[in-house]
């Protein structure tokens, strides 16, 4: 696998200046593709061969990436189909299904050279044209595709082999947003012309990966056989990945002690009360650590459609109810890592670390509910609220939002539902007026965080986007110009007085990176070489004793 020398022109040196990771693209742009992800004493060891079992939760209610960026779909689905191109653990572009890339000197053209004879899995020819299909499809269908591609204008193609991708405005987070959990390539003649959101070809996906999708049985499992047509031979090693939905938390750990689950990372994984037992395990590695392309980041999010959460004095006090650290220490048993931002410490460039949650004080917050005229009634109740949660949160930490609120008189009502009702609940028929929610910051706030808090980007059904429904053109602004500012003191600035905006306004109570374990037989090698994590390919992971 090889690359041609990249062109580095003066307005992309401008926009990586000061930028630890991005100065690291200019090494890489030059020699991308020279380099095999995992190293060549991995490949020396690897084993053909073998069925890899593992855990993924909650079902996911399709497989690609597509029109969600829900965690099973980020998972699964880039495994069946690929991105542009993949990151190493430094976030450094690696090629996939593009080879060699340029970016023009005014930073509006990003010129891409794509692999030939790589075939769909229905054996037809991937080109260009997938390219500018998908691209255009991300930038109206996914929730932060929106924002990613929002300064697209067109997608040449001007040969079967050539996508160039032309803006209206720089992007300087474009390069890194090119992943197959991030931004799928999909192919054209299969998708076109069909209700892309309805398409049968999310769940069964047909795609240029690894592995080729095989069946799904709902309730049980999804099957991948390998693809012995893989463009990247003599990978991948498995025969076969079956992707098992298991959960029940206590079901998974058993199975991943006794060994009929090989794999299981956050909401696959075991409860981390398991955490320290498991690390005692003859069978089993068990590590923690957060994957830079997800930026792991959960939060609290208020309607801001209901009444009485409109008021920001008892958004306030409600925020002041719930001991944070208290929340560290029971639920995440001090693993977590607390943010008051939405811009997490993981994502500590712009990270604004001055922003502390509001002190916990429930007497003034039964002060201040009382002076917004929600006092106690008989039963001494002030507020009765739905309170939901995805999935991805351990129920643990509902309980902990439940029980402190229920100490101020507000009556969280805890409602629970499989991850697509929840989607449903939330997103189109808004019937909530708290969420604990798992949105990732991702790789730069720009497609992270921005999704979030852009008025623009709330649209009743579209998942993981502006659930709050929070509207603040000054917050509008300040993300629309950090989004193409290439000056990164500059860009920094903008994130910052962003950050200081929305704790002000408190369209949500920002927890932090929640503890992310990967429980793994000590039989599985290579199962996340790279910077996607678990949400890579699998294309290197082997068995071996």
């Amino acid at each position: 696998m090889s690359a041609r020398k990249q062109t580095n022109t003066p307005l992309l040196q401008t926009a990586l200046n000061g930028i630890a990771l991005q100065r690291r693209l200019l090494l890489a742009l030059s020699t991308a593709g020279l380099l095999t992800l995992g190293g060549p004493a991995a490949l020396a060891q690897a084993k053909a061969g073998g069925t890899l079992n593992w855990a993924v939760n909650p079902v996911p209610s399709s497989i690609v990436p597509l029109t969600t960026t829900a965690g099973g779909n980020t998972e699964i689905g880039p495994k069946i189909v690929e991105g542009l191109l993949t990151y190493d653990e430094e976030l450094r572009p690696k090629p996939l299904l593009a080879t060699a890339w340029t970016v023009s000197k005014d930073g509006l053209q990003y010129k891409f050279e794509l692999r030939r004879g790589v075939k769909w899995h229905d054996g037809k020819d991937f080109s260009s044209a997938d390219v500018a299909f998908s691209i255009n499809t991300l930038k109206q269908v996914h929730p932060r595709g929106r924002a990613t591609f929002a300064n697209v204008t067109e997608v040449r193609t001007p040969d079967a082999h050539t996508a160039v991708i032309v803006l209206s405005k720089p992007s300087p987070f474009l390069l890194t947003a090119l992943a197959a959990a991030e931004s799928p390539i999909v192919p054209k003649h299969l998708y076109e012309g069909s209700d892309v959101a309805a398409s049968k070809y999310n769940s069964a996906p047909v795609g240029t990966g690894p592995f080729v999708f095989k069946e799904w049985v709902q309730g049980s499992h999804i099957i991948l056989e390998r693809n012995p047509n893989y463009w990247d031979k003599p990978k991948p090693y498995l025969d076969r990945v079956v992707v098992r939905f298991v959960t029940d938390s206590a079901a998974r750990a058993a199975a991943l002690e006794s060994g009929s689950l090989d794999l299981g990372a956050g909401g696959g994984g075991i409860p981390i009360t398991d955490v320290e037992r498991f690390k005692k395990l003859p069978n089993v590695n068990v590590e923690s650590r957060n994957w830079a392309y997800v930026g792991d980041h959960q939060q609290i999010y208020f309607n801001l459609d209901t009444p009485a959460l409109q008021k920001i004095e008892v958004r306030r006090a409600l925020a002041q109810s719930i001991d944070l650290n208290a929340f560290n220490r029971t639920v995440w048993l001090g693993l977590g890592k607390l943010s008051a931002s939405p811009i997490g410490t993981l994502q500590s460039r712009y990270h604004d670390k001055s922003i502390q949650p509001y002190p916990f004080n429930p007497k003034q917050a039964e002060a201040d509910l009382d002076a917004a005229g929600y006092k106690r009634d008989a039963q001494g109740t002030r507020l009765k609220l739905r309170l939901l949660f995805n999935p991805f949160v351990d129920r643990r930490a509902v309980d902990f939002v439940r029980q402190s609120l229920g100490r101020i008189g507000v009556d969280a009502n805890i409602e629970a539902y499989d991850f697509a009702t929840y989607v449903t609940k939330a997103y189109t028929e808004r019937a909530f007026d708290i969420t604990f929610e798992s949105l990732t910051n991702i790789f730069d706030p720009s497609v992270g965080v921005q999704r979030i808090f852009w008025s623009k980007n709330f649209k009743v059904g579209l998942p993981f986007s502006n659930a709050p429904h929070y509207v603040n053109p000054e917050v509008d602004r300040l993300l629309e110009a950090a989004a193409v500012e290439v000056d990164e003191a500059k860009r920094r600035d903008l994130f910052v007085a962003f950050q200081q905006q929305v704790h002000k306004d408190i369209p949500s109570i920002e927890v932090g990176a929640n503890p992310n374990v990967t429980v793994s037989s000590k039989r599985v090698h290579q199962y996340a070489p790279t910077g996607e994590g678990i949400r890579g390919s699998f294309s290197e992971l082997y068995l071996a004793p």
